[in-house]
Formats: structure tokens, C-alpha cells, sequence
């Protein structure tokens, strides 16, 4: 097993393993929950490995994935563990809302910590922006209750190169969470140039194209109705076909290489540098194993041009969500639709 290096995420002090676990799927929107007993299983496995840095968000669920966590760190995880969660999105009365008012902000920490059982988070992302409330007042919140100690740091996900320049002159922002992977490239323009002036560390969350580049079509063939995947326009039957010579082309360079599709394309991100860290997600023991040694496959700089050109942006059908007009790119915040949980 390779040995999973510890990273400075941000220049705030956070230190983290180089790769964290996604926690989303265990508990929400691909497919029907995965059984308690075996994910604290498959937690404690990843702390055990070095895989520290667990990222969940209090809308996993909702709650339950929080619940979950909050039970996988008794019994002395939680010390050896970076725990990540997020707010901001809000199911009340079956409508989705994105919310940033201060009383909504503490109102959700105070719950999160309570589901989790801890007295401090980590790292606390607004999960999505509410363009409704300046993002200094949110941030002003978040301001007060890392000076209470609830939590260490701040982050944003999936904001605008100008909202994470507001925030940060507020409060240093210490991550930016961000969908970035071979099929996913539109934050190089703007908001990775941003982060690394300012000093902020990058979380790239589905480095693996929601599990695409493990095993390309076949994914979708296991698509249950209650797994939101399915409803992706980069899935649909007619991007698809198009889609899948992108994997099929990373596949052939994977086998000269001796390693997986899946491995390469998480070892691309990894040699992004070293304030890139990737949280794939899983459900099980052997994926997870096999998603470490992708920390130890080098890519050469005529192997990392030859993904690159293979993955231009020309190279994938299909906006990331569904219903998002054509005009958004980096946006603050893509429609409501885009999270209504199928």
C-alpha cells in the first residue's frame, strides 16, 4: 500500500492526507444507503490507511451521513481525523433553497456539530452561495464562530473567482471545493489561478467523473431510479456514446502504464500540485485500496500533455448538472434543479 503523504491545505494552517474520502454516496443520491455497520467499517479502514480528511455536508441525506460520521469517530478516530462538512442548502417544505443569513449559518453549525457529536469542525464549506446575502455577512457569521471555537476553518464551494475574493478579505478562506477531474476542466481559467494568489487550498470533489473513469459505460448500466447520476446530461444515451471515447482513451494509456483507468485519472489531478487535494468517493474497502495507488503512479510531463489534449474541453457532451443554461460557467450558483434529490 502506498504511504499517503500529509499536505498543507491553504496557508491557515489545515493539514490534511493528500487524498480525502468522499462520504456523499454512503449515504445519498447514488442509490439506496449502504449499510451503517459496513461504512464506519470502511471509515475506520481509510483513517487506519491514512486517509484522514473526510469530507460530508449536513444535506448528505439530509443528515444521516453526518450521523453516520459522528458514530465512525468514537473511540479515538476522531482526533486522528480531518472532518470536513458543509451548509447551505436547504429542503424546507419540499422546496430547495440556498441560504447564507447568519442566523441560518449558526443554526446549521450548531446542528452539524450535534449530529457528529464533536465540538469543533475542522473545515466548514457554505455548499453553495445564496446571491441573495452579500457573501460578507455570511462570512462575518463564519468570522464569529471560529472565534468561538465551533469551528477551525472557513471554505466555499463551487464559488465565483469574485465571490472567493470578497470572502477572503473578510476571513481568509483556508479551501475552495470544486468539481475538477479529467471531464471537468472549466475551473482552470478563473478559479484555480484565483485560489493560488490568495494562498487557498483546492479541493477537487468527483475527481473520478462520479466513477465514470473507473469503468465508463458499464457505470450506467447499474443506474438504480433513486441514483441522481442517472439524470446527468453527461450520461444521457446521446453524450454518452461521445463521452465514452474519452474513457476509452485514457483506458489505453492506463494499460501501457500498467495501473487502472481510475488510477490515472486520479493521478492526473494529484500532479496538479501539491494544494490540490481530491476526495473520491466510495462504498467499498477494494476501491478505496486501489484509489491509494494511484498515489504512487508518476506521470511524466508528455504523459500528463497527452491526457490534457485528449481531455480539452471539446471533448465532453454535457453540462455537470442538469437544467443549466449554457451561459453558466463558474457561476455562483447553478439552478435549484440542478440538487433536487431524485
Amino acid at each position: 500500500m502506498a504511504t499517503v503523504k500529509r499536505i498543507k491545505l491553504g496557508s491557515q494552517g489545515l493539514e490534511v492526507s493528500a487524498q480525502g474520502l468522499g462520504c456523499m454516496g454512503m449515504s445519498a443520491f447514488y442509490g439506496t444507503p449502504k449499510p451503517e455497520p459496513e461504512m464506519i467499517e470502511l471509515i475506520h479502514h481509510a483513517i487506519n490507511s491514512g486517509i484522514t480528511f473526510l469530507d460530508s455536508s449536513d444535506m448528505y441525506g439530509p443528515h444521516t451521513n453526518e450521523i453516520l460520521l459522528g458514530k465512525a469517530l468514537k473511540g479515538g478516530f476522531r482526533e486522528r481525523a480531518e472532518l470536513a462538512t458543509k451548509f447551505g442548502i436547504s429542503f424546507a417544505d419540499g422546496k430547495v433553497e440556498y441560504r447564507g443569513d447568519p442566523a441560518y449559518v449558526r443554526a446549521c453549525c450548531e446542528a452539524s456539530l450535534k449530529r457528529l457529536d464533536v465540538d469543533c469542525i475542522d473545515l466548514y464549506y457554505q455548499h453553495r452561495i445564496d446571491t441573495r446575502v452579500p457573501i460578507e455577512v455570511t462570512m462575518g457569521e463564519l468570522k464569529k464562530l471560529v472565534e468561538e471555537g465551533k469551528i477551525k476553518y472557513i471554505g466555499l464551494s463551487e464559488a465565483s473567482a469574485s465571490t472567493i475574493r470578497r470572502a477572503h478579505a473578510v476571513h481568509p478562506i483556508t479551501a475552495v471545493q470544486l468539481e475538477w477531474s479529467l471531464w471537468s476542466r472549466d475551473v482552470e481559467e478563473d478559479i484555480i489561478p484565483t485560489c493560488r494568489e490568495l494562498g487557498i487550498g483546492i479541493v477537487a470533489y468527483s475527481p473520478l467523473g462520479r466513477g465514470f473513469f473507473c469503468s465508463g459505460k458499464k457505470l450506467t448500466e447499474n443506474f438504480t431510479n433513486d441514483d441522481f447520476r442517472k439524470y446527468l446530461p453527461r450520461f444521457q444515451p446521446e453524450n454518452l456514446e461521445h463521452n465514452i471515447k474519452l474513457f476509452e482513451r485514457v483506458n489505453e494509456i492506463a494499460s501501457k502504464k500498467g495501473c487502472t483507468s481510475s488510477q490515472l485519472a486520479l493521478a492526473w489531478v494529484h500532479h496538479q500540485g501539491d494544494d490540490v487535494c481530491p476526495i473520491p468517493g466510495t462504498t467499498k474497502i477494494s476501491n478505496l485500496n486501489e484509489n491509494i495507488k494511484a498515489l504512487s503512479v508518476k506521470l511524466t510531463p508528455e504523459e500528463m500533455a497527452e491526457l490534457e489534449s485528449i481531455a480539452s474541453a471539446e471533448a465532453v457532451k454535457g453540462d455537470r448538472y442538469p437544467s443549466i443554461a449554457s451561459t453558466y460557467k463558474n457561476a455562483d450558483t447553478p439552478p435549484l434543479s440542478s440538487w433536487k434529490p431524485f
